[in-house]
């Protein structure tokens, strides 16, 4: 398991020493720079741009919308990269890079050129224990109406989408989720089998 901040600590205390981020990228609208797949390669030059450095980056995916028929297929991937930023900063990082690809925040699972999700800062769980749980628990009804207004971490609902889980899988199928104990394999291997076939790799 990847090591980090004590479970609970709050994820905007600055830190001196590097930092594994697990990202998940997708998109399923040109941007004013290319393709979705031009687009994500594009995100991970401007990440590394402002500091990142690229450990690695899972095969590309096609993935059908989400929840069905919000658009057309995505392009998913997966990234490993190392940071020496908070979680905080991390995430005005991202929202600052989706901004820069035309990222416009309208509409919840909505279309967008670029999205940036932070899967994982370390092994820390943020805010804490109860708050994960809550929403990780959320019907799936609830969450389309519902924006948290705290960073939560690991993300809520990782568990949950092949889309994350499969391209995760290319590059930290070892990772343990520090909440459900479970890898990022072992996730992967208890959902649905058309959950998972419904994502393909890019050809």
């Amino acid at each position: 398991m990847l090591q980090g901040q004590r479970h609970g600590e709050k994820g905007g205390e600055p830190l001196t020493s590097n930092h594994i981020i697990l990202l998940a990228l997708g998109g399923n609208l040109a941007s004013a720079l290319g393709t979705p797949a031009q687009t994500l390669n594009i995100a991970l030059n401007l990440l590394e741009k402002r500091g990142a450095v690229i450990r690695d980056v899972s095969r590309f995916y096609n993935t059908p919308a989400f929840p069905a028929g919000a658009g057309p297929d995505y392009v998913n991937a997966a990234a490993k990269i190392d940071v020496n930023w908070s979680p905080l900063a991390a995430l005005k990082i991202l929202h600052e890079v989706e901004a820069d690809m035309g990222r416009e925040r309208v509409q919840r699972w909505g279309q967008r050129t670029l999205d940036l999700d932070m899967i994982a800062y370390d092994d820390i769980v943020v805010p804490n224990p109860e708050i994960h749980k809550t929403w990780r628990e959320l019907p799936l009804d609830a969450q389309i109406g519902s924006t948290p207004e705290e960073l939560i971490l690991p993300h809520p609902r990782v568990q949950d989408r092949a889309f994350v889980l499969v391209p995760l899988a290319d590059i930290a199928a070892d990772w343990v989720h520090p909440v459900l104990g479970k890898s990022v394999k072992d996730l992967l291997d208890a959902l649905p089998e058309a959950d998972k076939l419904s994502v393909k790799p890019v050809e």
